[in-house]
């Protein structure tokens, strides 16, 4: 029987391998089958024997990772070897230069980067977790092929997440949401991105992920109807034209339904663009594709009425992440609206296999070519910064993952491409850190505005800048790329150092004046004396006028400074030598209470505030989905699962995240409000409060309205036991009249 199984295996193994071939050799690159062949045949027996949390032989899983970065990348032979020997050094006894002397230097490189960030992005302590995402990225400078087949493992790995603990499917879940995804939009891996964002969302909310599921099967046959309504006449004008094209039928993803109804406080059926047509068309010769989209841009408007203000043009400028196309939306004949895509068979590559499609393109000299370089160059600045802080490290990483880009002029009518809420400040640290560190305000379209002024597309805008100006603390506040923060976050630190320096010269020439040496022990002592934990913080201070030396210098130090503060400090520094010293794991285990992570602990009522508390991010409630997360103390706080807070805290600190579920509350009442929307009119107000009070008998803490234009909106905070208590409110205010939306928000 056992033999009977390792045959079967054997099988299963090599038909997977006689798949990935297959697809290989449907592609452009050049027939290296050997080449292929000896990685499999290595990486097989180099996991012979190990097998997968699910059972599965281990090999199946870089078997996948190549399927991946074949088919879904378009990627070569040095990929799909990489991803084929991608665990061989980590998992097994076989180390890279073995690599190295089987399969030449640039797989082996490739390997080396994989197995330096292995276990994913993310350690346990923040500051590793720092450092390995800036070893993913220092990589990524050398070979962009690194970061793709790390986006294919994570992929697989989401898609078999099933077997793993909850506590895990959490932690990796939520930094594939926090980072993986974003990576792959940058990077203009669409499918894979949706693909990931959908997974994600499907391990965090099961629930609201089955019920989108099956709406969306349900109302199939209804969607194919309307597209058939819609396509007919447009094919018959496109074949007039003498084009050869597809036209597909494209439903929006899980993921991004949920995100659209929780944004906007809408049902699945009140968006109207869950699904879009895709019109891919083959190049012609002598005429270039983007007059062909326009002209098939005209052939449906002449047909159905199109909504101006939906147009996106990314045909004549390209997203940064090389995404190009062009997007309308018109009125179909059954009186919907329908989102129509256009774009060539090379913008459909581009669009599903990302940047990894332009190198198939490259003797066509592709303009987008430069922007992964420009993207680069900006990490790689990043990079530069000096020790920062490790979560806002990554912070600042992701906001360079911008999904919306604007579009704005120089006075020469250079463009630039900034995130959607950049400011012009952002822009001034675009053109140059120089011209950021000396702005001082900006004209837009001619027009004095200050430096936080948010730009939009087509702004024209020129800096102002003075040479007296330097950065302040404050513009950390207004400024959202990346690049800015980072220059003024140096800046800043410069600036301190030196006047650090002149306050430490203030106070050396204060200590001599006095007669007494101006040593360390000495400015240690004025500094305690202060209530500052680091001389370097009195200097500061000195310069900048917080603190003015008295007279009795010479007192302070030859006297006794132990003040309230002092104490405290030195019984600091005490603490911070014992935590250093060598018992420091044994101090902490007896102080942090032991969870099994494989568990699933039940919030009952009487732990309320005792063992667990409730975070107050989220204000999450008996019936939301939610997640504890041990904090320094072993107390459990627990956040709602789509929490942004929580988001972080599953990417950065994965091993402290405990699977949690409510029990019954009936003496406990929990914050929670509601949004109400309606028509203004006489008596709306009377029936809101009478329904919640004598109706529900729910107790309202708060409440605001205001009424403008015949409508209004109004907050209300209640104190409810459940989310099934919210549910039935909103059910029963829906019901009166005038009312048109009711909806739970966080405050």
């Amino acid at each position: 029987m056992q033999e009977e199984q390792v045959t079967l295996e054997d099988q299963m193994i090599q038909e997977e391998f006689d798949l990935l071939l297959e697809s290989y050799l449907r592609s452009n690159h050049r027939r290296k089958v050997e080449r292929i062949t000896k990685a499999f045949q290595f990486a097989k027996a180099a996991h012979s024997g190990i097998r997968r949390r699910s059972g599965i032989p281990y090999i199946m899983h870089p078997l996948a990772v190549a399927r991946i970065v074949c088919d879904d990348m378009g990627l070569g032979s040095t990929s799909i070897c990489s991803a084929l020997l991608h665990d061989v050094v980590e998992d097994t006894e076989y180390s890279i230069e073995i690599i190295k002397d089987m399969f030449g230097a640039k797989i082996a490189q490739i390997v080396d980067g994989l197995t330096k960030i292995a276990g994913g992005v993310f350690g346990d302590k923040a500051s590793i977790q720092a450092d390995n995402f800036r070893k993913l990225l220092v990589t990524m400078n050398s070979d962009i092929r690194v970061i793709l087949i790390k986006i294919a493992d994570r992929l697989h790995n989401m898609r078999t997440l099933s077997a793993m603990s909850p506590a895990k499917q959490f932690k990796i879940a939520g930094e594939t949401f926090y980072l993986y995804a974003p990576l792959a939009h940058r990077l203009g891996l669409f499918p894979i991105k949706t693909e990931l964002e959908d997974l994600s969302f499907k391990f965090e909310h099961p629930l609201e992920y089955e019920t989108i599921n099956e709406k969306l099967k349900a109302t199939e046959k209804s969607r194919q109807v309307l597209f058939e309504h819609f396509a007919n006449p447009v094919n018959e004008k496109l074949k007039a034209m003498g084009l050869v094209y597809e036209m597909q039928n494209r439903v929006k993803s899980v993921y991004s339904i949920w995100s659209k109804m929780q944004s906007k406080n809408i049902q699945l059926e009140d968006i109207y663009d869950i699904f879009a047509a895709r019109i891919i068309f083959e190049s012609k010769e002598g005429i270039d594709d983007k007059n062909l989209c326009w002209d098939i841009y005209a052939t449906i408007t002449d047909i159905y009425r199109p909504r101006p203000d939906r147009l996106r043009d990314w045909v004549s400028r390209p997203k940064a992440n090389g995404y190009q196309a062009l997007h309308l939306t018109v009125m179909g004949s059954d009186g919907q609206w329908i989102e129509i895509q256009i774009r060539s068979r090379r913008m459909d590559e581009i669009a599903e296999k990302g940047f990894a499609a332009h190198w198939k393109y490259k003797e066509k000299n592709i303009e987008e070519d430069t922007e992964l370089d420009k993207w680069l160059q900006t990490i790689t600045e990043i990079l530069e910064s000096p020790n920062p802080d490790s979560l806002d490290f990554l912070d600042t990483i992701k906001l360079n993952l911008f999904s919306s880009e604007i579009f704005v002029f120089t006075p020469k009518g250079e463009i630039k491409t900034l995130p959607q809420g950049a400011t012009a400040l952002d822009f001034a640290y675009e053109l140059h850190t120089d011209i950021g560190n000396k702005c001082i305000g900006a004209k837009i379209n001619h027009r004095l505005v200050p430096l936080s002024y948010n730009l939009s597309s087509g702004d024209q805008v020129e800096i102002l800048t003075s040479r007296s100006q330097q950065p302040v603390l404050e513009w950390l506040n207004f400024v959202t790329t990346a690049k800015a923060r980072t220059k003024i976050e140096i800046a800043l630190r410069r600036s301190r150092k030196e006047m650090s320096k002149k306050g430490e010269a203030k106070l050396i020439e204060a200590i001599e004046k006095s007669g007494v040496e101006p040593t360390t022990s000495n400015m240690d002592k004025i500094a305690y004396y202060f209530s500052f934990p680091r001389r370097e913080d009195l200097f500061y201070a000195i310069e900048k006028g917080d603190v003015t030396l008295p007279e009795n210098i010479k007192k302070i130090i030859k006297g006794k400074t132990d003040s309230i503060l002092a104490i405290l400090w030195k019984q600091t520094q005490k603490m911070v030598h014992k935590k250093n010293s060598e018992d420091t794991k044994a101090i902490m285990d007896d102080h942090t209470p032991s969870y099994d992570r494989t568990k699933t602990y039940v919030l009952t009522e009487d732990a309320l505030n005792r063992n667990y508390q409730i975070a107050s991010c989220c204000k999450a409630i008996p019936g939301d989905n939610v997640l504890g997360f041990i904090n320094d103390d072993g107390m459990v706080v627990v956040h709602k699962v789509d929490c942004r807070i929580a988001m972080r805290l599953k990417s950065s600190f994965g091993e402290r995240i405990l699977p949690v579920s409510w029990s019954n509350y009936s003496n406990s009442a929990f914050e929670s409000t509601i949004e109400v929307k309606g028509l203004d009119s006489i008596g709306v107000l009377n029936a809101i409060t009478k329904s919640i009070s004598e109706e529900l008998n729910v107790n309202i803490q708060h409440l605001t309205i205001d009424a403008k234009d015949g409508v209004f909106e109004g907050r209300i905070k209640l104190l409810v036991h459940s989310v099934e208590n919210i549910q039935k409110i909103c059910l029963t205010l829906s019901k009166v009249k005038n009312i048109k939306s009711v909806a739970r928000i966080v405050d």
